[in-house]
């Protein structure tokens, strides 16, 4: 297990290599001129070429991406054009508020899509099953930009319950530990600033989660009806286990290994999917970030924020493999 791992996180380094150099590549050749975008446009010739060499972007390309890949294997993905902040201090003070609309997107996905997917093939073309089917197709069908904009129409809007915008309201005066909002009000006991915390996640995290619901719902239901028809699951009921055992114990024991493959994709999915979500509801993640470096061609950024992402689905890819173990003893990783 441990040198499977060591290896896996080995082959992290060629991906991440290769994933820099096409964002790189790729920025250099889009359109538009940086130093143009941020400074002004009164600005003299002199002050352009100042600006420029302040950034090194004066510099040919090759040299620009050798020096950043340089800077990067210490740790130091450079300075933000348009924040005048370094790339890693941004992204760590903005990648909580992603990861915890992530997870709590995760969380209404796994608690509704999997008990819906396992009792759709419990009874299959029942009115449950039809019911499951409606949310599965749901999800999967209606775009995430789309479903914000109605639901702040409707909650905000015409209703007045949730807030449609950002991620706590002025004012809150939360310390930050973890900088998890929710998780640091109730370690500090503000049970206000929780209430707070969750109105605000609320549309996000269910604008997040309903693709991923109908996704978990379709994979739980296609493998538990592929096991509940499997030879082991007849012998369990002929010795006369109750169809609750049957049902949990044995054959979605037997589907976890379908549900934690799509699970963990999907949550490395939603991390990169939150951009438009993010920006639906100016929530203040990384996705919101990168759609400001995109428009600003802030280059040291935008190429930090897409290693970042790549990182965290690799890793998630690890960790999945890592669980199927957990969950099936039958599997080893050698």
């Amino acid at each position: 297990m441990l040198g499977y791992t060591v290896r896996r996180l080995f082959g992290v380094i060629p991906v991440l290599f290769l994933v820099s150099l096409l964002v790189f590549a790729l920025m250099q050749a889009a359109p538009g001129d940086p130093v143009s975008m941020l400074i002004s446009d009164e600005a003299s010739a002199e002050d352009r070429a100042r600006a420029a060499e302040a950034w090194g972007l004066d510099q040919p390309a090759p040299v620009q991406y050798l020096n950043f890949v340089r800077n990067a294997l210490g740790g130091d993905f450079g300075t933000s054009f348009r924040y005048r902040e370094p790339v890693m201090a941004l992204v760590l003070d903005r990648l909580p508020a992603t990861l915890e609309l992530a997870l709590y997107a995760t969380l209404l996905a796994v608690l509704v899509g999997i008990p819906l997917g396992v009792l759709s093939a419990a009874r299959p073309n029942s009115v449950l099953d039809s019911v499951g089917s409606v949310v599965g197709f749901f999800g999967i069908s209606m775009p995430n930009f789309w479903l914000g904009i109605l639901m702040i129409l409707i909650f905000s809007g015409y209703m007045n319950l949730l807030p449609s915008s950002g991620r706590e309201p002025w004012g809150m005066g939360l310390d930050r530990i973890t900088g998890f909002l929710t998780l640091d009000a109730v370690l500090q006991g503000r049970w206000d600033a929780l209430g707070q915390a969750l109105r605000h996640l609320a549309m996000p995290a269910i604008v997040l989660g309903t693709s991923m619901t109908g996704i978990i719902m379709q994979v739980t239901r296609a493998s538990m009806l592929e096991n509940l028809g499997e030879d082991y699951i007849m012998t369990a009921r002929a010795k006369g286990l109750s169809g609750r055992t049957v049902l949990w114990r044995h054959a979605f024991r037997n589907a976890l290994v379908s549900v934690i493959t799509i699970t963990g994709l999907e949550f490395g999915a939603l991390i990169s999917g939150a951009i438009i979500v993010e920006t639906v509801f100016s929530w203040p993640g990384i996705g919101l970030l990168l759609i400001q470096g995109i428009t600003f061609r802030d280059f040291p950024l935008i190429v930090g924020l897409v290693l970042i992402y790549t990182t965290l689905f690799v890793l998630m890819n690890l960790l999945i493999d890592l669980a199927y173990s957990l969950v099936d003893p039958r599997i080893r990783m050698r």
